[in-house]
């Protein structure tokens, strides 16, 4: 384990999950940073067929770790660290940027960016307690990993408002109805079945498959033009009052 990143090896899949359970895996910057790493191998080795994001402990993730976010963002709000330099935003742009297949097996609480990464998921599978919840509003804040862009092609302009603007959490049938997940799983099933399909996909002649995902994607480029847009509001934002007020008042609830 490296992190709170728990890396193991099966064949030509790579697993990598969030496991930092006394914390329902919230994601610290050397957390990020473990997984970027993971998936700089997965890209270099050319033994690695695909990818697998899961978590330990019966929570998939509960998104950024707020102390550990709200520490690193305290340069890029104050204009003397780039906030493209972040870890966070190096991993999501990696994540955006993946060749390879890329699976997701989702349990419990997938906030954030347990959400948002669900997008760039060849595959997802989850669990029936399976939650998703994409609440940067109510944190003053913006999507983020080209949710802005992502969400209303995949949902529809009127449930994307649902589940960006009202920030509505949203079950694994919600989501399987809509499109994100391709099927519901018991826990106990979830990962085996996640690395299965993943190990199918590794199986299959690499050079097809990898320029089918390619063309299925199509053109990254509106995808990444709208990332930097994220990106710059994202940052305005956190240097917002209303930001760190919304911050203050979520860490004194968790707290209290």
């Amino acid at each position: 384990m490296s992190a709170g990143i728990e890396i193991r090896r099966d064949g030509a899949v790579v697993s990598a999950a969030f496991d930092r359970p006394e914390k329902k895996n919230a994601i610290t910057s050397a957390m990020y940073e473990a997984l970027i790493d993971v998936f700089d191998k997965a890209e270099r080795e050319p033994d690695i067929g695909a990818l697998v994001l899961s978590g330990a402990g019966g929570v998939f993730t509960a998104g950024n770790d707020i102390d550990d976010f709200l520490a690193g963002a305290t340069g890029a709000a104050s204009g003397s660290r780039d906030i493209r330099d972040a870890p966070a935003s190096r991993f999501i742009s990696k994540l955006a940027g993946f060749e390879k297949p890329l699976v997701a097996a989702v349990h419990g609480q997938a906030v954030g960016i347990g959400t948002t990464l669900c997008f760039h998921c060849d595959l997802v599978f989850a669990s029936a307690d399976a939650r998703f919840h994409m609440p940067f509003v109510n944190l003053g804040l913006v999507p983020e990993a080209g949710a802005s862009l992502l969400a209303p092609l995949r949902f529809g302009r009127a449930k994307a408002s649902e589940f960006l603007l009202l920030a509505e959490p949203f079950d694994a049938d919600t989501a399987q109805e809509l499109g994100l997940v391709n099927a519901i799983l018991p826990e106990t099933a979830l990962l085996a079945h996640a690395m299965s399909k993943a190990a199918a996909l590794a199986a299959k002649p690499r050079s097809a498959l990898l320029v089918a995902r390619r063309l299925m994607r199509s053109d990254p480029g509106p995808l990444k033009a709208r990332m930097e847009e994220e990106i710059a509001a994202f940052s305005a934002a956190l240097a917002s009052g209303e930001a760190r007020a919304a911050f203050m008042a979520f860490l004194s609830g968790a707290k209290g």
